[in-house]
């Protein structure tokens, strides 16, 4: 069996992130933890941090650090993360939850920060591109050439765009990504612990290329 890995992906949304992470979770037998299922799953079980995330939620406000931070430990407590390793996708989010969880894995460190590079002009056409079935949620993608009233092939519901997904909303959202995740990026390369991975081809070249610079990072740390 392949060495599992311990990872940070980061990445603009529409970079194919969530793609890949769960390639990469396949090819290192490694969970795919990533901040919503977490916050879902500990509401749904009802755990103590559950319980204060879903009221903070319910109220209309953002989970702060405190909370975060206590949901990833547990979740890295976890047997298949701490024998085989995990990727992170949606945390840390800030300086102050990347040095909580230097910390709480300083016996088992990180192998490497990786950031999923796809310009942003790729990323805002593929998002604006992206239509979806407003009854079951099948996702599709406009060409230009798409029937004027489209029907979904696998419910017969109306496949539309949805608000967000117009060019001025996908532009306010990685505005806002960038502005948020910048002090992150510079945390990480300030240590030189980050990677860069050009993000833009075949998922598999892609998959290729972070398991190159993934291997070279397991293998320097022995």
């Amino acid at each position: 069996m392949i060495p599992g890995a311990r990872l940070i992906i980061l990445g603009r949304q529409g970079a194919g992130k969530g793609t890949q992470c769960v390639r990469l979770a396949r090819h290192y037998v490694v969970p795919h933890i990533s901040t919503g299922d977490m916050l879902r799953a500990a509401v749904r079980e009802r755990t103590e941090l559950g319980l204060a995330a879903k009221q903070v939620m319910d109220s209309g406000g953002l989970v702060g650090d405190e909370i975060m931070i206590g949901l990833v430990e547990a979740r890295l407590r976890r047997a298949d993360a701490e024998t085989r390793g995990y990727i992170l996708d949606g945390f840390p989010r800030t300086v102050a939850q990347a040095e909580a969880l230097d910390a709480a894995v300083v016996d088992k460190p990180l192998h490497t920060v990786i950031d999923l590079v796809v310009p942003r002009e790729v990323v805002v056409a593929r998002i604006s591109a992206r239509r979806v079935c407003r009854d079951c949620g099948t996702n599709y993608t406009a060409t230009g050439n798409d029937p004027r009233v489209w029907i979904c092939e696998v419910c017969g519901g109306d496949v539309m765009q949805r608000d967000d997904d117009t060019p001025d909303a996908v532009n306010r959202r990685l505005d806002l990504y960038e502005e948020q995740t910048a002090p992150l990026i510079e945390f990480y390369r300030g240590e030189e612990r980050l990677e860069t991975v050009d993000g833009v081809g075949h998922p598999d070249q892609v998959s290729h290329r972070l398991t190159t610079v993934i291997d070279q990072a397991r293998y320097a740390a022995g």
